[in-house]
């Protein structure tokens, strides 16, 4: 099996908690350099990768011509400028969702690609979530009919401002739009396609925010209604997910379990359960043919790489194409203009 010599460009919680795990877990990554300067960091580096190379300086992976793939897990203002010299130095590219704070940057990103024959993809990983593979399964073998409502929130109760840069307003790319609203939008996306309007609310409710910390945003297709919603201040949680049609509805409550899992340090490769739902937080389903607690489908972050590894060596398709995530970007941006103007935006 062809080994995919891979760096690292960010080695936070992004990269040590919710990638290598999951990397770590695939057939053919092999990691060789990684990019980080937190003496914390570089203990989980060396602990996690003896055999790679810790480096202080970007040069040292985009010189390197060993290299095939770099997951570049920075911080969201930094996606375009890092990417853009992974790219020029003809390295294929995973970047941490968000893709890039605006669309023009991502265009730019796609092209670059594109001209030098490279893979780009985005992790967009939470289209691999149990209770989201469940609701995509349900839609899909018309368990509910013309679906006519769908209502999906990633709410949490963190009401302390906590340093870091997704608090600071003067970064591109921060607040809980971009953190969390992109797993909702990309999702919304992956069932429906692009909206034709867009509506948002968009706030700072904890004291002292910078940054938007809960989002209310609609979006509206010419027989559905999208409603996505994410906040800091959600201590008692409603419906995860929330959906009916003609034939009935579907209601979710609780989160995938593997983020919680990562958290802890479990990996999949270590589990035979990865990814399965506890029986007591499966959805319920109520149908003009049924009434039931639907068991949920299993989650799984390892299709992110598999399918990435598929693509470089073999020419697979790629599950996240960089236009869709591009995409949520584009969303993004109108919602933040509805913001603004106070109005609904049409989306095209």
């Amino acid at each position: 099996m062809k080994q995919l010599h891979t760096a690292f460009v960010g080695y936070g919680s992004g990269g040590r908690i919710y990638n290598a795990p999951i990397l770590s877990s695939v057939s053919g990554f092999k990691v060789v350099k990684i990019l980080t300067s937190s003496p914390d960091n570089i203990r989980a580096a060396n602990s996690d990768f003896p055999e790679a190379e810790v480096v202080a300086d970007i040069s040292g992976i985009l010189e390197d011509p060993s290299i095939h793939l770099v997951i570049l897990v920075l911080p969201n203002h930094l996606h375009y400028t890092f990417g853009k010299q992974i790219l020029e130095a003809g390295k294929n590219l995973l970047v941490e969702k968000p893709f890039t704070p605006h669309v023009k940057e991502a265009n730019e990103l796609i092209n670059l690609a594109h001209k030098n024959k490279l893979v780009l993809s985005v992790n967009h990983n939470r289209r691999w979530d149990s209770d989201f593979r469940t609701v995509k399964k349900l839609i899909e073998k018309d368990f509910l009919g013309r679906v006519v409502e769908y209502e999906a929130h990633f709410d949490r109760f963190r009401n302390e401002i906590k340093p870091g840069w997704k608090e600071e307003k003067e970064l591109p790319g921060s607040g809980i739009l971009y953190d969390l609203g992109s797993h909702l939008i990309d999702q919304a996306l992956h069932l429906f396609g692009l909206p034709k309007e867009v509506f948002a609310d968009i706030r700072m409710q904890r004291d002292n925010a910078q940054v938007p910390d809960n989002f209310e945003l609609l979006l509206f297709y010419p027989q559905l209604k999208v409603t996505l919603k994410a906040g800091t201040l959600v201590k008692e949680k409603v419906p995860t997910y929330s959906v009916h049609g003609t034939k009935g509805s579907f209601v979710k409550y609780g989160a995938d379990v593997q983020e919680e899992a990562l958290k802890n340090g479990e990996n999949p490769k270590n589990s035979s359960n990865w990814g399965k739902e506890p029986k007591e937080i499966w959805g319920k389903l109520n149908t003009v043919d049924k009434e039931e607690f639907f068991k949920s489908e299993p989650g799984d972050y390892r299709v992110v790489y598999q399918n990435l590894y598929n693509a470089i060596t073999s020419g697979a398709a790629l599950e996240v194409k960089p236009e869709q995530a591009r995409d949520v970007i584009r969303i993004i941006e109108a919602a933040q203009q509805s913001q603004d103007e106070r109005r609904v935006v049409t989306f095209g």
